[in-house]
């Protein structure tokens, strides 16, 4: 018998890249169904063949996948992380509560992004990524318009992508912006975009103004670098950019934006490309170089002590010691007051805004499935300088809701002194002393 008819199926989210998938298969004759996820789909796809479903309907989206043929699944678009609360299950996700479960309790995107693949190719789908179905989404190597990084700007772009690699083994975000050999900030939980709002922010109050024209080219300095995270799962979460990342990236004044050639796609290609050259912004796919800096022994075990009145559980002091192997692992580029995190999940790192900034913005983070607000669980994990308040530190984790703080390089006789604030609070306090919780005057510079 001749082998089935190709069908694309489309697991879509926001954005524009479920519309452009759709648009290159049906021009290219090929059949396709969309399942839009009804929360997230911000694009009208009605003059598609669709289906839209609830973010707990498992058994509609399954049959709607069947009842097309689907032989291949591409799941795109961007989506927002659900509360538990908020989910109407139908009967398909009963059925499949163990998967479902498994597939919420993930700590981090790389492990739940797996079983979600796993899960769809367990029921007879053949995951693939977009660049399968639509080979043009991918960034090649060399500018993608008129301009090119030069050498200054390819030395950032090689820090920017040894500094994410570094990261991988903690799931972190894909992006950092490089300007001038010095990190200025780190992806978290939150989007590309978001980072560089974060970035616009931070620069306009050191007195760069932000503007959507840009800047003359002269005036500009950094890099947005993204690049994939070793192990991860490049079927369903490649390292983006578009039009709104140009954007973005001229009103934080940067001079361009480079990707892991072959490692990323391209959304809305030709307007990119337009808006990049029309205001002086290169967007470049580069070679990954030689192996830099990795975590390796950086990464040693951290010996904290409980220091006040209520207890940290197990999965808290993992928590403690991922934020402190974090801090380890960008020790070679920079000195980082540490890392905020919450069930094995990373959800913001400090670079250069300091302590109480951090565990501010990771207040507004939260990973996936987690209800907001209603439940603490979260550590911040904070290298003590001097002249760092540390009352002033406890009091902002209690205002963001955390569970807890880790403090690395104070002896536990000095903590002392603070542990009434934790308890006050109702938060667990840890401290550990010594050369692996990295004692020393922080800095951002490499």
């Amino acid at each position: 018998m001749p082998p089935a008819p190709r069908v694309v199926g489309i697991l879509a989210g926001a954005g524009s890249l479920p519309r452009e998938i759709a648009e290159y298969v049906r021009a290219d004759g090929g059949a396709l169904h969309i399942v839009s996820i009804a929360s997230e789909g911000d694009r009208d796809l009605s003059d598609f063949p669709l289906t839209r479903v609830g973010w707990a309907q498992i058994g509609a989206m399954l049959r709607a996948l069947r009842r097309a043929g689907v032989t291949d699944l591409v799941i795109v678009g961007a989506v927002r992380r659900p509360d538990i609360s908020s989910l109407k299950p139908d009967l398909g996700a009963l059925l499949n509560l163990p998967a479902v479960f498994r597939i919420l309790r993930s700590a981090g995107d790389d492990n739940l992004l797996s079983r979600i693949v796993r899960f769809f190719e367990e029921k007879g789908f053949k995951v693939v990524s977009p660049v399968a179905v639509m080979p043009s989404l991918a960034v090649r190597e060399g500018p993608a318009g008129a301009l090119r990084a030069n050498s200054g700007d390819m030395r950032d772009i090689a820090l920017g992508f040894e500094a994410v690699r570094a990261l991988g083994p903690f799931d972190i975000g894909q992006a950092v912006v490089v300007a001038d050999g010095r990190i200025e900030v780190i992806e978290g939980a939150e989007n590309t975009d978001a980072m560089l709002v974060r970035l616009i922010e931070r620069r306009a109050a050191g007195g760069v103004a932000a503007s959507s024209k840009g800047q003359p080219v002269a005036q500009r300095r950094g890099v947005l670098v993204k690049r994939p995270k070793p192990r991860q799962e490049m079927r369903v979460d490649l390292p983006t950019i578009g039009p709104e990342t140009v954007t973005r990236a001229l009103e934080a004044q940067l001079r361009g934006i480079a990707v892991l050639a072959d490692g990323a796609i391209a959304l809305e290609r030709a307007e990119m490309i337009r808006r990049a050259d029309d205001n002086g912004l290169f967007v470049e796919g580069v070679a990954d170089g030689a192996a830099g800096p990795g975590v390796g022994d950086a990464a040693t075990a951290v010996q904290f002590i409980e220091a006040g009145k209520h207890r940290a559980n197990a999965q808290q002091r993992n928590d403690a010691q991922k934020g402190a192997a974090v801090r380890a692992a960008l020790r070679p580029f920079y000195d980082c007051a540490g890392a905020v995190v919450d069930r094995g999940h990373v959800l913001a790192v400090e670079c250069g805004e300091g302590a109480n900034a951090l565990v501010s913005r990771a207040s507004r983070l939260r990973q996936w499935g987690r209800r907001a607000r209603r439940h603490r669980s979260a550590v911040a994990v904070i290298a003590v300088s001097p002249g760092d308040a540390i009352d002033g530190i406890i009091d902002a984790a209690a205002a963001a809701n955390l569970a807890g703080v880790a403090l690395l390089g104070v002896p536990a006789g000095s903590v002392e002194a603070h542990a009434g604030v934790a308890a006050r609070h109702g938060l667990f306090l840890l401290t550990a002393d010594g050369e692996a919780a990295g004692t020393g005057h922080r800095g951002v510079a490499p």
